[in-house]
């Protein structure tokens, strides 16, 4: 069986803040962000959500709702000149957010719903869908084929980790390239992967700290595209605040990923 397919171009960015917590916020993150990818020549797509729906806890913030959401979404996008991506829980919110967004997210916990993933295929848009933490990755399969029978063919497939006993997710980076078996661009969630769901009872945990050293691993296996959120002051952070990474440190980290995929390339 061939395993993947030759990768021939730089990993692509995909960055934000968890959640829409303010315009203010979104505009510091896009414009920072914009100004670091241009400078080392990686593609950018900003990424929030407008509606957090599986909060551990009811009492957790959830976003300023679809409406105000799609309207910042759709101020970032025009003002900074960049992609954006967002998440969709329900088939009726597609049609709205495919008018705004150029790439359509589904979550983890919503990966094998048929409904969602056709609605959204529907619509022409690219389609990444986060691999559940229950799914093996030969398995991703069904799903894309949901997909591509609406005739879209613009898909991606992140991989977020896998659930290993209690509170604990562990990642097995051959996942990457039997999942680019399917010919598809594969992500990497450097963020979520690292969670502890429920790991500190009304919420979640997580590792901050490792998430350089799983997004270089990522690499070297040979990733499509990185997604990892960031905010300016993750303690602060309104939704998963142990696995945003911090907004100063992103460059740095970027630029050790491009010389690992520089190093790969090179000897390839």
């Amino acid at each position: 069986m061939e395993i993947g397919f030759p990768k021939s171009r730089r990993f692509f960015l995909i960055a934000g803040p968890c959640v829409l917590e303010s315009e203010e916020l979104a505009f510091e993150v896009a414009g920072r962000m914009k100004e670091i990818t241009d400078r080392l020549g990686i593609e950018y797509i900003f990424k929030s959500s407008y509606d957090k729906a599986n909060r551990t806890s009811i009492k957790s913030y959830r976003g300023p709702g679809l409406e105000k959401g799609l309207r910042i979404l759709s101020d970032v996008k025009s003002r900074f000149g960049v992609r954006v991506l967002t998440d969709v829980h329900e088939t009726w919110q597609v049609k709205p957010v495919s008018e705004v967004v150029d790439v359509i997210q589904i979550p983890a916990f919503l990966s094998r719903q048929t409904d969602l993933l056709i609605e959204a295929g529907k619509t022409g848009r690219t389609v990444n869908v986060k691999k559940g933490q229950f799914i093996a990755p030969w398995d991703v399969g069904p799903i894309i084929e949901k997909i591509e029978s609406t005739g879209n063919r613009n898909i991606w497939i992140t991989e977020r980790g896998y659930i290993f006993g209690y509170n604990n997710l562990v990642v097995d980076f051959r996942g990457i390239p039997i999942m680019r078996q399917f010919g598809y661009p594969v992500v990497y969630d450097a963020t979520h992967s690292l969670q502890r769901p429920s790991g500190k009872g009304g919420m979640s945990g997580g590792d901050r700290e490792l998430i350089p050293y799983l997004a270089r691993a990522a690499v070297a296996v040979g990733v499509d595209g990185i997604f990892m959120e960031v905010h300016p002051e993750p303690d602060k952070a309104l939704s998963d605040p142990m696995t945003q990474f911090p907004l100063d440190r992103v460059e740095e980290l970027l630029r050790q990923l491009i010389s690992i995929e520089d190093a790969l390339m090179e000897n390839s």
